[in-house]
């Protein structure tokens, strides 16, 4: 690979990427409100059914083909961010469906194409794992623009991120390697977690058992091979990042049983509680944890730890219990609130984030380092 090829774009280039993932996010969190029966502007209302596409292909499509893209530094792999950001904002327009999908299709195959470069030039098992993510989530988009339905998607877009974040929980585990034995525990929980995403999209009911019992034995896994039951210890932002990392892991075996039970015997309500204790407890917990590291890559700026990083991660997980809480006692309003408390949890998480990026700038100007605004 060459030189130009491997110069990547500046960071003023990557930024409106990364702002068009975030209008995924916004809008997808007000189409989620909506569904809930929160009074939200006509256009917002109009992209309920869009509510999973866009927060988890537009905008964890983006981020995650974004921070791949910076770390191979190539070029050609920021086809993959930018086609999910645009088809996350063609679903945020209104625009076409098919034209959508198809973006959203193209940018996961081209994250792909990025994450076999990576696997090839290091061939272990966590970039083997990451692949297989990358894989699925094109599966899953595949399906989304071909049947134009949500429901066959979902559980490969839940291999996808769940998936991408345990592979490089694998990698960063050379600092606490698991035995031999571990390490094949953890490849048959990744191809089992495949199977049962198969079974889950052909059976939308029961076929989420196994898949369910996979998810529960990856989490089980996480939680004692994972060297975040050291760093949870410390202080600062190796302690809180630790304490991202296990109490997501607690969310996803907690969902994982929701869903086992859901498919045992259908109910709305489990379903809603195991869902979305995934795909929130435990992703954004995860996304809390890592923004202070991925930030930094991606931008290229400080984002000095601060005990206020909590404050977000407590909101998050007391208002997806509240939630939770509602789904168990069948309260439509409980739920609806703690829907709602969920929103003010990431949006608490956004603005501690620049808050963070703006004490960093200050910092860096009053000692005259580059990127201070000066």
């Amino acid at each position: 690979m060459t030189s130009a090829a491997r110069a990547g774009i500046p960071p003023a280039l990557r930024a409106p990427l990364l702002i068009g993932a975030f209008v995924s996010l916004a809008a997808g969190v007000g189409a989620g409100l909506a569904r809930m029966g929160w009074d939200e502007p006509a256009a917002v209302a109009a992209l309920i059914a869009w509510h999973g596409p866009l927060m988890i292909c537009g905008f964890f499509g983006t981020v995650i083909s974004l921070e791949r893209a910076v770390a191979l530094g190539a070029r050609w792999t920021y086809l993959g961010p930018l086609f999910a950001a645009i088809g996350g904002l063609t679903l945020v327009m209104g625009g076409p469906a098919v034209a959508a999908t198809a973006s959203l299709t193209l940018g996961s195959l081209v994250l792909v194409a990025a994450s076999w470069v990576v696997h090839r030039m290091q061939p272990e098992l966590h970039t083997l794992t990451i692949l297989i993510a990358a894989a699925c989530w094109a599966a899953g988009n595949a399906l989304l623009a071909v049947t134009g339905a949500v429901a066959p998607a979902l559980p490969w877009w839940i291999v996808f991120l769940v998936l991408t974040i345990a592979g490089e929980r694998l990698e960063l585990s050379r600092f606490l390697p698991p035995s031999p034995i571990a390490r094949r525990v953890f490849a048959v929980l990744v191809g089992a977690m495949v199977v049962g995403a198969l079974l889950a999209a052909l059976e939308p009911v029961r076929g989420w058992i196994p898949f369910a019992g996979a998810l529960l034995g990856l989490a089980l896994w996480l939680g004692k091979q994972d060297i975040a039951r050291r760093t949870v210890k410390e202080r600062g932002l190796t302690g809180f990042i630790g304490a991202c990392l296990l109490s997501g892991y607690a969310w996803l075996a907690f969902g994982a049983v929701m869903l086992f039970a859901n498919g045992a015997a259908p109910d709305a309500w489990r379903w809603d509680a195991g869902l979305h204790a995934i795909l929130i407890g435990f992703v954004f917990a995860m996304v809390f944890g890592h923004a202070p590291i991925i930030f930094p890559s991606v931008l290229r700026v400080t984002v000095p730890w601060h005990w206020t990083f909590y404050v977000p991660l407590a909101l998050l997980h007391a208002s997806l219990l509240l939630r939770v809480a509602g789904d168990l006692a069948q309260s439509l309003p409980l739920r609806a609130h703690g829907g709602a408390a969920n929103a003010v949890a990431l949006a608490t998480f956004v603005l501690s984030t620049i808050a963070a990026v703006v004490r960093g700038r200050i910092a860096r100007a009053r000692k005259g380092l580059p990127g201070g605004g000066r």
